[in-house]
């Protein structure tokens, strides 16, 4: 097959490109490397590059094909984690969007519609994607795709709508010793609201996660903490029900606040809905897998749910966010060093270019199948 045939061609590039990124992690709004990377590869190949696409410096995009046709976009992530790197895979999803593009630029004037390579930074917790839409970056597509590296490969896995924030205590420093009684605890407030929203869990929908950290504990030991923070993560299974572990949080620092004489700022900093996984496109993504002998399951039921503002984009196009395994089952796991070291692994490249492959025909097929639009255009609208 002459998709095949590209991404074949492009092996070893694309094998550089996924090591070279993987080499230099860089964190969210900060992948100037990575993103010049792209852009060079890109160029290369004869594609005009718009740097800082979407007013988001290290955002790209190109386009390719014809106009007036069907849209589809190939969305690449490139940003790294604190310590641990490339622990979430993002340079093999970086290079698998790379092949799947050249892969149909090759193409030529075959390509019946537009394909755009869409280079979205800060997935992890930046919200990169989300500022990229408030851009107008994803209007009027056909298909959003792009993939994800994991310990197993399936077609779909839902991911939870997502919050952070951020709650910073104000009470009144005292001699902690000698008098504390003139004195309000901000520490003890933050400690307050972390046994309440433990408190709170009990009434909470299943699979609902709230996950926090202590900021700042106080100035000194001899002084009552006049300022105390902490940071929370709140994910629920829908962008509305989260709302409502949202409203309940801020209760829960509110009465803190309240039973320890202090106050208290909160502010919303990030919030990712959830994902919605387009099951005609996903299954096409499977076939395509077939064909090229990767195992894989539509879904796994033990498998947990973490959150992407892929699911920001899912409600503005149809999308899919499927999962290719880089490793065994359980060997390594996202936001782990092992992780990290298999999305550098020939493993972890096989993984890609089979995924730059998928992508690239699932493309293909939304460009030139009327039948599989009106399908995708249905789920989506229903």
């Amino acid at each position: 097959m002459t998709i095949h045939r590209h991404v074949d061609e492009l092996s070893e590039e694309l094998q550089g490109v996924a090591r070279d990124i993987h080499a230099h992690p860089e964190l969210c709004y900060q992948e100037r490397y990575a993103a010049d990377r792209l852009a060079g590869c890109l160029e290369a190949h004869g594609l005009t590059v718009e740097r800082g696409a979407g007013g988001v410096e290290t955002a790209l995009r190109a386009r390719f094909g014809r106009g007036g046709g069907a849209r589809v976009a190939i969305l690449a992530e490139y940003d790294a984690l604190p310590e641990i790197g490339h622990a979430c895979g993002h340079n093999l999803i970086a290079a698998g969007a790379l092949g799947a593009a050249l892969a149909l630029h090759r193409l030529g004037d075959e390509v019946p519609g537009e394909v755009v390579f869409l280079g979205t930074p800060a997935e992890e917790g930046g919200g990169g994607k989300i500022r990229l839409i408030q851009a107008g970056a994803l209007d009027g597509f056909d298909a959003a795709l792009m993939f994800h590296p994991f310990d197993r490969t399936v077609l779909w896995n839902g991911a939870l709508a997502m919050t952070r924030l951020s709650l910073t205590f104000h009470g009144t420093p005292a001699h902690a010793a000698a008098a504390p009684w003139d004195g309000s605890s901000a520490l003890r407030a933050v400690i307050t609201t972390f046994n309440l929203v433990d408190s709170a869990r009990l009434h909470w929908k299943d699979g609902t996660r709230a996950h926090g950290i202590i900021t700042d504990g106080g100035q000194a030991v001899n002084i009552i903490p006049e300022r105390a923070a902490a940071e929370f993560s709140l994910r629920a299974p829908t962008a509305v029900y989260l709302e409502s572990v949202i409203a309940s949080v801020v209760r829960c620092a509110e009465a803190a606040a309240a039973a320890t004489g202090t106050r208290v700022d909160i502010a919303r900093v990030q919030s990712y809905k959830d994902m919605r996984n387009n099951q005609p496109l996903a299954r096409r993504f499977g076939a395509h897998l077939a064909e090229l002998g990767v195992p894989f399951a539509d879904a796994d039921p033990d498998v947990g749910q973490g959150s992407t503002d892929m699911g920001d984009v899912s409600y503005v196009a149809p999308s899919i966010h499927p999962y290719m395994a880089i490793c065994a089952p359980g060997e390594a796991f996202c936001h782990q060093h092992a992780f990290a070291a298999q999305a550098a692994s020939d493993r972890g490249m096989a993984a890609m270019l089979a995924a730059a492959k998928a992508l690239a025909l699932t493309a293909w097929d939304v460009l030139t199948d009327e039948e599989l639009r009106r399908a995708v255009r249905a789920e989506f609208a229903s």
